[in-house]
């Protein structure tokens, strides 16, 4: 670092008029202002020793309630400081790092501090927009009480705060099953106590024989068969449309509309007993979406959703063709745009199957416009004609009206 970069415009002033004044004293031949010279040159020179220009051995721990807040939510953060060095720290100014969409950034005094002596500072944190956010690192200054120095360091520990996005309430109505509504049956988990624990039943044409219960079958005095299969959990796919060719830079408004369309539907499904994958460009890199999430997970995978560069739906399509056999429920969210692409995603759903779709007309969310017709023709009736149930959204549109006006149209619509 160089020394005239921790001077403070004063301390510069003082130290290059200390020297303009010695130079004139032993030029003109007067001691004394020879000697003030020196001392107003020497005052800077010596508060510049005495600055620390090396960071303090602070450790900084961060403690945020609630972990995970919901959008305008008050969430509070405890920074706790302790002076892990064995010498006193000095007293600095500190600064917080925040994104701005969470607040101010916080500023306080931080006093000078014993080898192991801690510290506690709390400020608060609110954000309406869903997203992650990076608490830190925390930037300190100080100044001699001349004002002639000034250093600025940074201490490099970080935090999150995690705003979830809106999950609106779609009403009590279970989605009616389609077809079989799962991938066929899975195996019934014998008891504890035994095979007599599983259930019976009366035998049907094409049943096992090695499936008849005997004991049963001579108590009854017609053929029992053991009933060792059930159905399996239904099983839901929600895919979100997430290139930023279709929504445009961030903050984007429809985009904002589909993660949360998304995790309100994931939130309605589990509660309906669906397992339920989560398909977009992070979930099939990391391998995540090959597995069946939580509510908590879910939301946390779409509080970091972004729209992504060089995304097209071809790549969420493929990854959905593992899934959407055997009459398994897709919902998607996606933008009415590029018809090529949208017949990929198209393509996806199965004979037998059912498919829902959010249709976001980009449009209406830039400037604000309905453009239903262009909705229509782009979104909703590529997908239509591959047996979709579909609906237009604008700004305009509640979340929870589109859902009913889906559950409506795949109640009435046929299944091919």
């Amino acid at each position: 670092m160089n020394p005239l970069e921790v001077l403070t415009p004063r301390g510069q002033t003082f130290f290059w008029l200390g020297l303009l004044v010695v130079l004139s004293g032993m030029s003109l031949g007067y001691p004394d202002v020879t000697r003030v010279g020196l001392l107003i040159a020497v005052l800077p020179v010596c508060a510049l020793v005495l600055t620390r220009r090396r960071p303090p051995s602070l450790a900084v721990r961060r403690v945020v309630q609630p972990v995970r807040l919901q959008p305008d939510q008050r969430g509070q953060v405890e920074v706790r400081f302790v002076n892990v060095g064995t010498r006193t720290s000095v007293m600095y100014l500190a600064e917080e790092h925040l994104d701005p969409r969470l607040g101010d950034r916080p500023r306080f005094l931080l006093p000078r501090m014993d080898p192991g002596e801690e510290r506690t500072v709390r400020y608060p944190v609110r954000s309406p927009h869903r997203g992650a956010f990076t608490l830190g690192p925390l930037g300190l200054r100080q100044r001699d009480p001349f004002g002639l120095t000034y250093v600025a360091l940074r201490l490099s520990s970080t935090a999150e705060v995690l705003v979830l996005p809106t999950v609106h309430d779609l009403g009590d109505d279970r989605l009616r099953a389609s077809a079989r509504g799962s991938e066929g049956e899975q195996p019934q988990m014998v008891a504890l106590h035994g095979e007599d624990d599983v259930s019976i039943r009366s035998y049907r044409d094409g049943d096992e024989l090695r499936r008849v219960h005997w004991p049963a079958t001579a108590h009854r005095g017609e053929l029992m068969v053991r009933q060792e299969d059930r159905p399996a959990r239904r099983r839901a796919v929600l895919l979100l449309d997430s290139r930023r060719s279709a929504h445009g830079d961030t903050p984007s408004p429809s985009f904002e509309y589909a993660v949360s369309a998304v995790a309100s539907v994931a939130r309605r499904l589990l509660v309906d007993g669906f397992v339920v994958h989560l398909l977009t460009p992070a979930t099939v890199r990391d391998g995540s979406a090959a597995h069946p999430m939580g509510l908590d997970e879910m939301l946390d995978t779409l509080a970091r959703a972004v729209p992504e560069p060089d995304v097209q739906l071809e790549a969420i399509a493929g990854a959905a063709h593992t899934f959407t056999s055997g009459g398994v429920l897709a919902v998607a969210a996606v933008v009415a745009r590029d018809a090529d692409q949208l017949r990929h995603l198209a393509g996806i759903r199965e004979p037998g199957s059912r498919a829902l779709a959010f249709v976001l007309d980009r449009k209406a969310f830039t400037d604000g416009k309905v453009h239903q017709a262009l909705t229509r023709s782009r979104g909703s009736g590529i997908l239509a004609d591959a047996g979709w149930q579909t609906v237009p959204c604008t700004p305009q549109t509640p979340v929870p009206q589109a859902w009913v006006q889906l559950q409506s149209r795949a109640s009435a619509g046929s299944l091919s």
